[in-house]
């Protein structure tokens, strides 16, 4: 069984930054291949990235290449979303997961499911 915490969503002006963490613990993090994914009110929850276990591949979602970057540290048990050049269409709460499936943009893949956390980008 796997635990995942996000940490490090607010409040932030559109152009601005925020770096996202979510910390693993309860199982082997390095075998678990690790994604975002966001919901905002009344949408679907969406992919927003995803990286393999060993970080040899990353996954964006369209919407979010080129401004968002994500991270791994297995050392540390961690996954991380660097989110530059926000919009106010990113708000939303941002959701880590662990899956071992191949198909890292689908929410199928993923097995366990962090709390999430808000990010709110003011324009």
């Amino acid at each position: 069984q796997v635990q995942l915490v996000e940490s490090g969503g607010g409040l932030a002006q559109a152009g601005g930054s925020l770096r996202l963490s979510c910390a693993a613990s309860g199982g082997t993090f390095s075998k678990y291949a690790m994604g975002w994914f966001r919901q905002a009110p009344g949408k679907e929850r969406e992919f927003v990235a995803a990286i393999s276990w060993s970080a040899g591949s990353t996954y964006y979602a369209d919407s979010v290449k080129g401004r968002f970057t994500i991270s791994r540290d297995n050392a540390k048990n961690t996954v991380y979303l660097q989110m530059n050049v926000l919009k106010a269409e990113d708000t939303a709460v941002y959701y880590c997961a662990a899956g071992r499936s191949a198909v890292l943009t689908s929410r199928v893949a993923y097995t366990y499911w962090g709390q999430g956390t808000q990010v709110t980008v003011s324009s």
